[in-house]
């Protein structure tokens, strides 16, 4: 259990939250399913009876071990040891309770691919930055998830339902991919939102371009703001 809260899990130990996010997943016969983090596996057998095939992930190789024996009469579940971001899976579907130290990294990997819908748990702080509307709440993060997702919350999850209960509440999200980004886009995002509060014109010049514009980030739309990122990696 030290290790897993090193890893920034916790673990969910209510069912009537795990059934109401595979119902918010709205999972067919058609789909696969990638479960990011398998846990203790509250999440897996609800999504085997949904979906055609479900890939579930955990870095923990005990969780991966026990989850094979406790869900061997899963034919339809493909249990993985390793870091979910490193792996090449297809899927339609991504279902997570998200380690709250990898949520920005899922984000980003996931706004590098192509499936369709989501339905993710994260810490109530992050679930603010991925929703955040006004330009000076706005981070790096939040312009990545608003470009490549339509994001809507589900419900809140009091942390009382999670061992060991972590220091702050969560929040279900439903996201639904709109865009795909590429890796150095992200990484060129995140760049000039570490000069945020420099001109758009001293910000091009880090990148050896050059510009008229006085703006700053803060004055950009989330598109503008990557429309810039997309300009700075132009040759």
């Amino acid at each position: 259990m030290i290790k897993r809260k090193l890893l920034g899990q916790h673990f969910l130990n209510s069912t009537p939250i795990a059934q109401s996010i595979v119902s918010e997943a709205k999972i067919t016969k058609n789909d696969t399913v990638f479960e990011l983090g398998t846990g203790l596996g509250i999440l897996t057998p609800l999504l085997c009876e949904k979906a055609k095939k479900v890939i579930s992930v955990d870095a923990d190789e005990k969780l991966i071990k026990n989850a094979k024996s406790k869900f061997s009469e899963c034919d339809n579940l493909i249990l993985k040891f390793g870091d979910g971001f490193k792996k090449k899976d297809s899927f339609s579907i991504f279902v997570s309770n998200l380690p709250y130290s990898r949520s920005r990294d899922a984000i980003e990997w996931l706004a590098q691919k192509c499936f369709s819908h989501g339905v993710i748990m994260v810490q109530k702080e992050f679930a603010e930055k991925l929703l955040a509307k006004s330009s000076k709440q706005r981070r790096a993060i939040s312009v990545i998830a608003q470009y490549a997702f339509e994001i809507e919350t589900a419900s809140k999850v009091n942390k009382n339902n999670f061992s060991p209960p972590p220091k702050i509440d969560s929040v279900i999200l439903k996201i639904k991919q709109k865009n795909t980004i590429s890796k150095e886009t992200i990484n060129t995002v995140n760049k000039i939102f570490s000069y945020r509060r420099k001109t758009i014109k001293n910000i091009l010049k880090q990148f050896d371009k050059e510009t008229l514009m006085d703006k700053r980030v803060d004055d950009l739309s989330g598109d503008e703001i990557i429309s810039l990122a997309n300009e700075i990696l132009e040759k």
